[in-house]
């Protein structure tokens, strides 16, 4: 199944830069094989749900072998069974809306 998340981590106890952590979970990201879209409050990931899942488990386990001692992620993620979407899809959609 496909999958579009909105994922944003956030290492706790490490300071107040996080730009080190989100990049070295861009790598795993880019890694995995996933399309994604960086944006200044997390990524969009797009993909097959277990591919994208483990990407997100590895994202933990990367930033905590960084050593940041806990973890808080916000997830959203939406599927669709009538047809493919991608992200690019989903924007073009509202900027046609807004074209009207």
């Amino acid at each position: 199944m496909k999958v579009i998340v909105d994922l944003c981590v956030v290492p706790l106890g490490v300071g107040l830069s996080v730009s080190g952590y989100v990049a070295a979970c861009e790598r795993v990201i880019a890694e995995a094989g996933l399309k994604s879209q960086l944006h200044a409050y997390g990524t969009n990931i797009e993909g097959e749900w277990d591919a994208v899942m483990a990407a997100v488990k590895r994202c933990h386990e990367v930033v905590h072998e960084m050593g940041a001692p806990r973890i808080t992620s916000t997830i959203r993620l939406g599927t669709r069974t009538d047809r493919e979407q991608s992200m690019e899809d989903k924007i073009a959609s509202v900027e046609r809306a807004l074209a009207r």
